[in-house]
């Protein structure tokens, strides 16, 4: 399996959870509680996936799904 197969459930809460990240840092952000919470549903998800138990680099495979994440981010907002 190579490294940049990944599920797309996976990417996907990827990509929330970097958008949920986004907004807590932001300015004056609204309801912190609310966005603390959904952080950390959506840690436990990524961290828990299914899928890190075949992947054949964990630290690697981490990484490039944040980069994809933030990639596929960087082309839906252009």
């Amino acid at each position: 399996m190579d490294v940049t197969d990944f599920p797309d459930d996976l990417v996907q809460t990827q990509a929330a959870f970097n958008a949920t990240y986004q907004a807590l840092a932001a300015p004056g952000p609204r309801d912190t509680t609310a966005l603390r919470r959904r952080l950390l549903r959506l840690s436990v998800r990524l961290w828990w996936h299914p899928y890190w138990q075949t992947a054949p680099s964990v630290q690697a495979a981490r990484c490039e799904l944040r980069r994809l994440a933030r990639a596929r981010q960087a082309v839906q907002a252009a």
